[in-house]
């Protein structure tokens, strides 16, 4: 038996996710300031994935260790900052940024095109035509992890807070009313 399921088009795809993933943010235990300093770990660690070549990911788990912070908080910052496009859009201002933090060139050696072939032969200095100009968009891509790492630590903390104030008054409501109401089930 088939069950037809309604199809979604991308853009509805995308705003159900970004539902789903702020739902469960703020249902996630841990207390405000574990959740919001996992989220902004994960977000701000989001923007270095293309610079660092997905690398970043080793590091991952252990940067949120040791910072004492939410484990799923942090994967759900992560996939926002994925799903926000943003690590693309910002990569041109990251490297302008990272020219002026540090202006000087960065030069490598002879400029010889890089071959997957020689890298598993054990010839690393290929790898390093890679890194020419992608440390200015390392240096400017840390700086906006930074930013909005902070700014969205801050945001989630406040919509943490006031989430969990909303549900404590609804339930307070909900059993006020239930005292009130007459029991049935006394004959």
């Amino acid at each position: 038996m088939k069950i037809n399921q309604k199809k979604y088009n991308f853009f509805t795809r995308i705003g159900r996710a970004f539902k789903l993933n702020y739902v469960k943010l703020l249902r996630s235990s841990g207390g405000a300031k574990k959740v919001s300093l996992g989220f902004a770990i994960g977000f701000g660690l989001e923007m270095l994935v293309i610079s660092t070549a997905s690398l970043i990911y080793i590091l991952f788990i252990p940067i949120v260790r040791l910072a004492k912070g939410s484990l799923p908080a942090s994967v759900i910052g992560n996939v926002i900052g994925k799903l926000t496009f943003l690590p693309i859009i910002l990569l041109p201002f990251a490297r302008k940024i990272g020219k002026l933090i540090l202006p000087m060139k960065v030069k490598v050696g002879h400029h010889t095109p890089f071959s997957f072939q020689n890298l598993m032969h054990g010839d690393f200095s290929t790898l390093l035509t890679l890194l020419h100009g992608g440390v200015h968009v390392l240096i400017g891509m840390t700086f906006f992890g930074i930013i909005l790492g902070v700014a969205s630590y801050f945001v989630v903390h406040y919509l943490y807070e006031s989430e969990k104030t909303r549900r404590l008054a609804k339930r307070k409501n909900r059993s006020l009313l239930h005292k009130k109401l007459p029991n049935k089930n006394f004959v």
